[in-house]
């Protein structure tokens, strides 16, 4: 462990007798986890702590997670007024963390268009997240909790106007410790609790699924109060433009194309059965095995960690909404798999190019649009293979070793091994090409999907007599959400958000595993492409909120990652379930990563030409950062790849809104033929008919 400690005293400001001086610790070679603390000198008491990184609290003479390399500040403030502002920076000390230093100002360029809020920009509405009343909670309560607690004393009258920091009640637990309740808001307060009555029983089980059972006051507000984040800035709930243009799209293609999501799902099934399979037809893989494909790339760790974190910010409501995203993207999806099979490009050599670079290209260029669309297809091929190293190939591999490590401790400290058994794993795949990839998600998936849905439906089923309360919590945390959760607003797009990032529906990845397929009607690929944002998005994301929801895992709240709140909400229910998760995550990471592998190199061997030695050089870069991810920390590279992911949308969905009209044409022309009986049949269910 390294250890560094720095004592800095440059540009103090100072008053006769008020002082700031900082010490600087860098405790270790991974990134994120500088760590400041503030010396004091004279001045008047209490002190006031205003700090740059939004998570640390204003009364905190100390931060920690902050980012190696990178300019900091925090002011000072004491009771008469005074203030010192200090400037600081933790030193960076290795490779990785100057490197994540340097790379964090791109990801904040990036994630300021991506998450831009042109409604708040205009001022449409106010982004700041009032409320017209804050709820006291129990002390230091936890979700976890195995104690029972009471109200044993009101010291105030209900009805009774109270200041912050008032005393108000005391409470105690089981085991008869007492602990004294402070307001931390000044307005009327309203009992939800009478004295001597139970405020919180984990044997409850209304009370693990109610939102918010553990409050015992409410302090109504003389007139709306913003809410603050730790530090004392003001909360805003930003409608993020990258959210806006996905969800748009999908809504406007489910118009557009008459509810094809609905109209064609039962097609869509039959075709992923295998009913329409043309073994002439040209390509190289099967219509199910395109769908293995793509549903492959996107369940991953997002449907695990990142619905922990959604549902953890945004509540039970937060389900409602991402189930609605899931339902409108089926058809983005649609209308991107289909033109990537239509626009695809077979070699003599049997292998294929297609999706959205070709369709924007050539798409475009029909309708006079060349420059523009080579433009639009050449920035969709550099987005998706800066994408597939980070997004579809480093978070995997580094999440899955975080994950497995923990079940296996000797692996913990050995990310480089672990990353080389992992990269000959994923290259053992890849290097077969797409009929190799295909025929290993066609096995894997299946697999997988029914493990992680097993391992759930077990978690709800033992909690079963829950049901009521967590559908009521869902629909009353969608429709009337709480301040304390950030709004309606706040939970209407952290759902719609996860969604959007789940399914990638308008990403365009999709499309290039269905060039792939097998088939001489590119319409028959969208309509099984129907069936990836159900299984991802409606079943598996919501499957996961379910469990955090049925074990009461969504009060949580932010403080521990992802990964570990669904861990904890399997773990709840048998000790052993978290294994069943590790494995699942290994699962999830190792299909993403061979799927992306496949998306990277289309994308690269667009920029790069189609000659084999260009794919096996791909390849083996690709090979490489499995083992990168695996081996070190690289937070902002990550970060910023997963952007990159979220960016390739902007060009495949202007495309797809320019040729919304001629996908239209070809599905009403499809359909014509498939009532006519004109489509080919299989013969086995022509046989079994």
């Amino acid at each position: 462990m390294l250890s560094l400690i720095t004592n800095a005293q440059n540009d103090v400001k100072n008053y006769s007798d008020f002082e700031v001086s900082l010490k600087l610790i860098n405790p270790t070679r991974e990134i994120n986890d500088g760590i400041v603390r503030l010396q004091i000198q004279g001045g008047v008491a209490p002190f006031k702590y205003k700090w740059s990184k939004k998570a640390t609290a204003l009364d905190s003479k100390k931060s920690k997670g902050l980012i190696e390399g990178m300019e900091h500040t925090v002011t000072v403030t004491d009771a008469n007024g005074k203030s010192i502002e200090e400037k600081f920076t933790v030193p960076a000390t290795s490779i990785t963390e100057v490197f994540n230093s340097k790379v964090q100002p791109a990801v904040d360029f990036l994630g300021g268009v991506l998450f831009w809020d042109p409604f708040a920009a205009v001022g449409i509405y106010d982004p700041i997240v009032y409320s017209d009343q804050k709820e006291i909670p129990i002390p230091n309560w936890d979700a976890t909790t195995n104690s029972i607690y009471h109200l044993k004393e009101w010291l105030v009258a209900e009805g009774a106007s109270v200041a912050e920091g008032d005393k108000i009640a005391i409470v105690q637990s089981e085991s008869g410790k007492e602990r004294e309740v402070y307001s931390d808001a000044s307005g009327t307060i309203n009992y939800l609790v009478q004295e001597g009555g139970e405020i919180f029983n984990p044997n409850d089980k209304s009370d693990v699924i109610e939102q918010n059972a553990h409050m015992i006051a409410q302090v109504k507000f003389d007139n709306p109060q913003p809410l603050h984040h730790p530090n004392g800035d003001i909360r805003t709930n930003a409608i993020p433009f990258i959210v806006i243009w996905l969800i748009l799209g999908s809504i406007f293609f489910t118009l557009r194309l008459g509810f094809v999501n609905i109209r064609g799902f039962k097609h869509s099934i039959q075709l992923a059965k295998g009913k329409f399979d043309n073994p002439d037809a040209p390509g190289t893989i099967t219509h199910f095995q395109a769908m293995a494909t793509a549903v492959s790339a996107t369940v991953g760790l997002g449907n695990i960690a990142g619905v922990a974190v959604a549902i953890s910010l945004g509540g039970a409501g937060a389900t409602f909404w991402m189930f609605c995203a899931g339902f409108f993207a089926m058809s983005l999806k649609f209308t991107e798999c289909t033109l990537g099979v239509k626009y695809r490009e077979i070699k003599e050599d049997g292998r294929i190019f297609g999706g959205p670079m070709n369709y924007l290209r050539y798409g475009l260029e029909k309708r006079n649009m060349k420059g523009l669309g080579k433009f639009l297809a050449g920035l969709f091929a550099v987005l998706g293979v800066g994408a597939s190293f980070g997004g579809g190939n480093m978070i995997q591999s580094n999440q899955a070793f975080k994950i497995v490590s923990e079940q296996i401790p000797i692996l913990q400290g050995h990310g480089f091994i672990f990353g080389v058994i992992f990269a000959i794993l994923v290259g053992a795949v890849i290097l077969g090409g797409i009929n190799s990839i295909a025929r290993v998600t066609g096995k894997v998936v299946p697999v997988m999907a029914i493990i992680y849905i097993l391992g759930c439906a077990v978690v709800i089923g033992v909690n079963i007599e829950n049901i009521g309360g967590a559908f009521s919590a869902i629909y009353n945390g969608a429709f009337s959400a709480s301040a304390l959760k950030g709004g309606f607003i706040g939970v209407l797009i952290i759902g719609l958000q996860r969604a959007a990032f789940s399914s990638e529906a308008g990403v365009g990845s999709a499309a290039i595993a269905h060039s792939a397929s097998k088939t001489t009607n590119p319409i028959a690929d969208g309509f099984t492409s129907l069936v990836e944002p159900f299984i991802d998005t409606m079943v598996v994301c919501t499957m996961t909120a379910l469990v955090l929801i049925f074990t009461g895992m969504h009060e949580v709240g932010g403080g521990m990652k992802g990964v570990e709140l669904t861990s904890d909400a399997f773990g709840s229910v048998i000790s052993w379930f978290p294994a069943v998760l590790a494995l699942a995550v290994f699962l999830f990471a190792f299909s993403t990563m061979v799927s992306w592998s496949y998306y990277g190199m289309r994308s690269w061997t667009y920029l790069f030409g189609q000659s084999k030695k260009s794919e096996i050089i791909y390849k083996v870069l690709f090979l490489v950062f499995v083992v990168v991810g695996a081996s070190v920390s690289l937070g902002a590279v990550l970060s910023f790849s997963d952007m990159m992911i979220l960016a390739m949308s902007f060009p495949n969905i202007i495309g797809l809104y320019i040729m919304s009209s001629e996908v239209r044409a070809d599905m009403e022309a499809y359909w014509h033929r498939l009532k006519k009986g004109e489509l080919f049949i299989n013969p086995k269910f022509r046989d079994a008919a």
